[in-house]
């Protein structure tokens, strides 16, 4: 008779279950980056919220896994997702068994802590057809070809000219060590575009707590001058540019290609196989920037589990309701929004 399946959760304190969690992901097909366990220390230590890392377990033997964090907020609302801060999420598993366990689990959550929705992230295909499902965003994935040259020529050809023109400046790219560069470039951009930065620390907490999976890229004008940054993460065999920031001046040097083709070729110096652009909401620039590198966009399965609401949240610059927020915004001193930024910030999830 075998054993029965049971549910626990993860420790922030509790670093061999850890490793049994991330053994686990990194062998699981569909798992990703942002089911990693370091994310539950980042999390909390970063911006308070309340994690639920949950494990389906049979005989010490882990068969899935689902990170959970609650957001909380009387601007945004209350949730439980698949998980905050990351473009992917939700349950990773072996079998229907241990799906099932794990998403009722997570349900008996959401309810005791009275949160308005459940929230789930797939990469995938969709788990739950009549569940509401989210079609802003898309995701952009390729595959990064063995050969230096054969990835520059697969770039379409404008956006090909524009790295040779970076090139052709003399930028420089290099490693940092440190998060210093890349935040005072992400803070400035995220300025302009009239939203709230994330909290220096968190970044600095990311470097700390994923370690080698987790490098900035700074690229450098001629005279050293920083112009682009891009705090990237490695998992398997992909890299994901994940959070960036660029100068004023970036655009006219053609800092931004340079810095992703020369991420794409370092990555391919490495012997990985797939360069994750990630997530872009559909009509915006960013996702024609991707779509102009030859990338197609995948859809993204966000999948509402309603409680208290009628309706999926619209927590995103695109909603009519933030346009004021958002020019006032843009008119802050940096120092200011630096301050004020991550109070409202940590509720968006």
């Amino acid at each position: 008779m075998s054993a029965s399946l049971r549910i626990a959760r993860l420790t922030a304190q509790d670093r061999v279950a850890s490793a049994r969690w991330d053994a686990f992901v990194l062998a699981h097909p569909q798992a990703t980056f942002f089911h990693r366990s370091g994310w539950l220390r980042v999390i909390e230590r970063s911006f308070g919220h309340a994690c639920f890392f949950l494990y389906a377990e049979r005989d010490g033997v882990i068969e899935g896994v689902l990170p959970l964090a609650q957001i909380k907020s009387r601007l945004f609302g209350h949730s439980v997702a698949s998980l905050p801060f990351a473009v992917y999420g939700g349950v990773a598993a072996l079998n229907d068994e241990a799906a099932a366990a794990l998403e009722a689990e997570a349900e008996r959550i959401a309810g005791e802590l009275g949160a308005e929705h459940l929230e789930y992230r797939y990469l995938g295909a969709t788990r739950h057809a009549d569940w509401p499902r989210q079609d802003l965003y898309v995701t952009f994935r390729k595959e990064i070809l063995p050969d230096e040259e054969a990835n520059m020529l697969a770039i379409p050809r404008k956006q090909r000219a524009m790295v040779r023109k970076g090139i052709k400046n003399e930028l420089k790219a290099a490693i940092d060590p440190n998060v210093d560069r890349f935040f005072d470039l992400y803070a400035d951009n995220v300025l302009r575009h009239g939203t709230p930065a994330m909290p220096k620390r968190y970044f600095q907490a990311l470097l700390d707590e994923f370690g080698a999976d987790a490098e900035v890229l700074t690229v450098t004008a001629a005279d050293g001058r920083p112009l682009s940054s891009v705090l990237s993460f490695y998992f398997r065999d992909e890299v994901l540019p994940y959070y960036a920031g660029d100068d004023e001046a970036a655009r006219d040097l053609a800092a931004n290609d340079f810095k992703y083709w020369e991420l794409m070729r370092r990555a391919c110096a490495r012997g990985l196989k797939v360069f994750d652009y990630g997530r872009s909401k559909q009509g915006t620039g960013p996702y024609a920037f991707k779509k102009n590198w030859g990338f197609e966009p995948q859809p993204l399965s966000y999948e509402y589990r309603l409680f208290k609401r009628d309706a999926i949240p619209q927590n995103n610059p695109n909603n009519p309701k933030y346009q004021l927020m958002i020019k006032a915004w843009r008119r802050l001193p940096v120092g200011v929004a630096n301050w004020l930024g991550p109070f409202i910030v940590k509720n968006l999830g």
